[in-house]
């Protein structure tokens, strides 16, 4: 794909061509006469007159005649950028802008580079705080400008902990928060916790354990959904769930979790792994949860299918 100052190369050696073609069917004069009657590059003469010669404006002709060519949009090469006449020594220079549209875009696709889905639906992407319906919802709306009033401050910014029932809207919450921090330049982990553990043996073949563990430890901020779901073992807890947690933690780095679980029973649901109870381990693995986030209960109706 060639840069975008490769193609206006391109447009104005066309432009030019083009240009000679046009000279030899009419008079110059006639078509100098039809660019300046222009109604933009008029109002451009009128604001600049003091700076423009009339030799200066003859001399850079060529540049007026492209903006009166191209500045209507009809190029589908530059779709998304205008062309801007400016005021160079005593002539008319040219130069092309991005459209307030395609500023937008870029920015909706850097965001979106910046959060990392990991076995969650695509279209959590497009979810944005603004979306989201929060009447009844006061306490995790409280949090969540909290939340982004410390981040943007630079102050430590603690998480959320959004327990309730299935498809009461943890979920898409959480993606309003992510979008907003991919927005404001983080790096967003958003994963499924369940199929996250259920995934970790397919990182022994490669030796790629430790760095996966460390990515998602040092992201910017994690968010991780459906937490409790999860079959965890001693292992998956203490050296993958509790190394995450613990790196969080010792770096304030910000944490978010979604459960069907309230934290009472999350912590009885960590005692209990695979052939074995251990109450004082899943303590410490909850005092680094209740470190990391604030617990928000998220009550009402099952809205999986119908508004957030």
């Amino acid at each position: 794909m060639k840069a975008i100052g490769d193609v206006l190369k391109d447009q104005v050696a066309e432009a030019a061509k083009k240009n000679q073609r046009d000279f030899s069917k009419k008079s110059y004069k006639d078509l100098q006469s039809r660019v300046f009657s222009d109604p933009d590059v008029h109002a451009f003469f009128e604001k600049h007159k003091d700076e423009l010669t009339r030799d200066g404006v003859y001399a850079t002709f060529a540049n007026i005649y492209e903006y009166w060519q191209q500045k209507d949009g009809h190029d589908k090469v530059l779709a998304g950028y205008v062309p801007k006449l400016f005021v160079e020594g005593h002539g008319v220079g040219i130069k092309y802008e991005a459209t307030a549209e395609k500023v937008e875009e870029d920015k909706q696709r850097a965001t979106q580079k910046r959060i990392e889905l990991i076995d969650l639906p695509e279209k959590l992407r497009r979810v944005k705080l603004g979306d989201i319906d929060f009447n009844g919802r006061r306490e995790a709306l409280e949090g969540i400008a909290r939340f982004f009033n410390n981040l943007k401050a630079g102050s430590p910014a603690r998480g959320l902990y959004l327990s309730g029932d299935f498809g009461v809207g943890k979920t898409y919450i959480m993606a309003g928060v992510a979008n907003e921090s991919a927005g404001l330049g983080k790096k967003v982990i958003f994963l499924h916790m369940p199929t996250f553990i259920s995934s970790l043996s397919s990182h022994f073949d490669d030796n790629s354990l430790q760095d996966e563990i460390h990515r998602v430890a040092y992201c910017d901020v994690l968010i991780l959904d459906d937490i409790g779901a999860e079959s965890l073992s001693p292992w998956s807890r203490d050296d993958v769930l509790g190394v995450i947690l613990q790196a969080r933690m010792d770096n304030d780095l910000p944490t978010f979790f979604t459960s069907n679980l309230d934290m009472d029973a999350l912590e009885d649901h960590f005692a209990k792994t695979r052939n074995s109870d251990e109450p004082a381990k899943a303590k410490r693995l909850m005092q680094r949860v209740r470190y990391l986030a604030q617990e928000v209960q998220i009550s009402g109706a099952n809205r999986r299918f119908g508004n957030n």
